[in-house]
C-alpha cells in the first residue's frame, strides 16, 4: 500500500487478469460493514452489474465491462471506518429529471444531507451506511 500527498492510502498492484481493461484506475475499493447490502444498493443505483461475490468481497462494473470495478470488501472486526476521505459524484440516469432520481435513489435507501446550501446543481445524499456522495443535476459538472 502507498499514500498520496494526504495520506490517502491506495494500492499498487501486481497485473492481474480481472483487471486487464480497467485502465489505469482498476477499482474503486469501499471499505463497508456490510458488503452485500451496500453493493445491492449501489448496483441498483448504478445500474451496475455484480461480476464477483464472496462473503467479504462484491465486486460491481458497468454493463459492457466499461472501467474500472466498484469494489466492496468486509471492514476488518475492531477497526474504525474511515468517512469522507472520498466520495462519489453520481449522474441521474438518462431520462430522470434530478427529482425522479432523488426519489429512485431515496426507495433504494438513500438520505438527503442538508449542507445548506439551498439549491444547486449537486444534491448531497447519503448511502444506506452514511457515506456520502453527490447526485448530479443533468447537464452539471462535479462539485
Amino acid at each position: 500500500m502507498s499514500g498520496d500527498p494526504e495520506g490517502n492510502v491506495f494500492c499498487v498492484l501486481e497485473p492481474r487478469e480481472t483487471y486487464r481493461d480497467t485502465g489505469p484506475i482498476a477499482a474503486v475499493v469501499v471499505d463497508c460493514a456490510d458488503p452485500h447490502a451496500l453493493a445491492a444498493f449501489w448496483g441498483g443505483a448504478a445500474g451496475w452489474e455484480v461480476r464477483e461475490t464472496r462473503e467479504d468481497l462484491v465486486r460491481l462494473r458497468a454493463p459492457g465491462n466499461a472501467g474500472p470495478y466498484l469494489e466492496f470488501f468486509r471492514r476488518a472486526p475492531g477497526t474504525t471506518p474511515l468517512r469522507h476521505r472520498l466520495h462519489l459524484d453520481a449522474l441521474t440516469l438518462p431520462g430522470h429529471d434530478l427529482k425522479a432520481e432523488i426519489a429512485r435513489l431515496e426507495r433504494l435507501g438513500a438520505r438527503t444531507v442538508d449542507r445548506g446550501r439551498g439549491e444547486a446543481s449537486c444534491r448531497p445524499m447519503a448511502d444506506i451506511e452514511g457515506n456520502e456522495f453527490c447526485l448530479l443535476a443533468p447537464g452539471a459538472g462535479a462539485e
